[in-house]
């Protein structure tokens, strides 16, 4: 009988904590399937285009309940890559990002709004050791069964950050932020 009710007691345990859950996947990094890119000022006569090569992340989702996903991010910031090296070296330097101190950038979720194909995603952004809540619109690319016998989700998102907020010059004005992620099911 004992060995009855603990066996009821951690398949009850085991169906509340998925329910309680989305699925969780792993950025697709491996596979370059997921990018994140910028788009800023450059002295106000063109822009500078550039990415972050080396990054990664994980996130909870589930369609049924897209109120209850999360998203985790840390990007190693000495990956910058603007396709010129000595602006990506400038830009890594004291006076921009600052590697050396400020190594990482996070981003963790608190909040999303929304529905199964798009929403809002809130969260923290901590960049040259400053945290700001941020809004991120997002949108759902498709969802399914790849050809290798995984699940694949995939979204695109976007956010303007104003340099100045993040100890940047603030003469660089706005940064467009634009994500694609395909995540891989666990």
């Amino acid at each position: 009988m004992k060995k009855v009710i603990l066996l009821s007691f951690v398949v009850l345990s085991c169906v509340t904590g998925m329910q309680s859950h989305g699925a969780e996947y792993v950025f697709d990094k491996p596979g370059q399937h997921v990018f994140i890119t910028f788009k800023a000022s450059h002295l106000g006569y063109s822009y500078i285009l550039g990415h972050f090569e080396n990054f990664n992340g994980a996130f909870e989702y589930d369609s049924g309940k897209p109120e209850d996903s999360t998203v985790h991010v840390t990007i190693d910031v000495e990956s910058l890559d603007t396709d010129h090296a000595e602006r990506d070296k400038h830009l890594r330097g004291s006076g921009y990002f600052d590697v050396e101190t400020y190594p990482s950038i996070t981003f963790a979720s608190s909040n999303y709004a929304g529905s199964a194909d798009g929403g809002v995603l809130t969260g923290n952004l901590n960049l040259r050791g400053v945290s700001k809540t941020i809004a991120i619109d997002v949108k759902k690319i498709g969802e399914g069964d790849d050809p290798w016998g995984g699940y694949r989700s995939g979204f695109e998102g976007s956010v303007i950050l104003d340099a100045g907020d993040y100890g940047l010059p603030a003469w660089i004005g706005d940064v467009e932020v634009y994500l694609v992620v395909e995540g891989v099911r666990q």
